[in-house]
């Protein structure tokens, strides 16, 4: 999984998934994008960043996405076991919170899936 943040059209923070290299269960590339984002930009809220992701972030990386406050999410292939920007879960569109994320789904999602399933199939 791959993870980029952007603000006013620049790349401030890009990651990859690290959790097996780590063994931090909580090493998401979102989560750690966001982390080094905030620490580019000097300040925990992201409110003028875009995230953009290869596989539709999961409840751990929507709730970074919320704590965050990023204005926008694009992703390319849904995650329909774990999605929490739509697919499974909305966390981005819940009223009950109180700050929501615009999300663009769907992007490139026929390449990114596959991307995804070739990386797997590699690790199998």
């Amino acid at each position: 999984m791959g993870a980029v943040v952007l603000v006013d059209g620049r790349v401030v923070a890009g990651r990859r998934n690290e959790r097996e290299a780590t063994g931090d269960p909580t090493a998401h590339a979102e989560v750690l994008a966001l982390r080094d984002a905030a620490a580019a930009v000097g300040e925990r809220r992201l409110h003028d960043a875009t995230l953009v992701v290869t596989l539709e972030p999961c409840p751990l990386c929507a709730g970074a996405v919320w704590a965050a406050q990023v204005d926008r999410v694009v992703y390319g292939a849904a995650d329909l076991r774990a999605g929490a920007m739509g697919s499974l879960y909305n966390f981005a569109q819940d009223q009950r919170l109180n700050h929501t994320t615009a999300v663009r789904s769907g992007l490139r999602a026929e390449e990114a899936a596959g991307l995804l399933t070739a990386f797997f199939a590699d690790r199998r």
